[in-house]
């Protein structure tokens, strides 16, 4: 048996709806646990964007998710994390999640955790890559063993659309306004990524 965590952040539903697919392809490994949480919002947060319909509308949708806990990651043999890019890096909301985790640090309570992240952004080149690779930086200060998704295994993503994502991880494009939906092959990479993860993070786990 191995936990596999899927805990994220998500503004408009974009990362909402790509940690859902993580969450199912990790459950597609026989004998995989998985529990997805969210990122707890901060409150300046939801009284500035309260007229947005699009934003109120996402967290209501959003309402039946758990908020994260250091006993989650706790629990967790994997960690999928679903980042969105904040001018090419994690949101605040997630970084003070991180930051708050300084005990589990300490303790080395997440060193051996098999880890991934996923991502999303308003256009192609709005900070896909730097916004995982920024963000594995902490990752390995809890030395987590980080999980990529690499071109060999997912030759799709050798295309100039800019779909699925990079090595670094699965991704997606909400475009400059937020109104597009993942695409399907956008989906396709979020399941890869969550069984991969969930394949090592039992190897990790034996």
């Amino acid at each position: 048996m191995a936990k596999v965590l899927v805990p994220y952040y998500s503004a408009y539903g974009h990362i909402f709806e790509m940690a859902k697919a993580v969450a199912k392809g990790a459950e597609e490994i026989e004998g995989t646990e998985v529990k997805l949480v969210k990122i707890p919002e901060f409150d300046v947060v939801k009284q500035a964007m309260s007229s947005q319909d699009a934003y109120v509308q996402a967290q209501d949708n959003q309402d039946d998710v758990a908020e994260a806990t250091h006993d989650d990651l706790r629990w967790a043999d994997g960690i999928a994390w679903g980042i969105p890019t904040r001018y090419g890096s994690m949101p605040a909301q997630m970084k003070q999640f991180l930051d708050s985790a300084g005990g589990l640090w300490a303790n080395g309570e997440l060193e051996g955790k098999a880890t991934s992240i996923f991502t999303s952004t308003g256009s192609v080149h709005g900070g896909q890559e730097t916004t995982v690779i920024t963000s594995l930086i902490p990752m390995l200060h809890f030395g987590m063993i980080f999980v990529g998704l690499p071109y060999g295994e997912n030759p799709e993503q050798l295309t100039k659309d800019g779909i699925g994502g990079s090595p670094y991880g699965a991704s997606t494009i909400s475009g400059p306004d937020g109104s597009a939906s993942p695409d399907e092959r956008d989906f396709v990479m979020a399941k890869r990524l969550g069984a991969r993860l969930a394949n090592v993070a039992h190897k990790l786990n034996q």
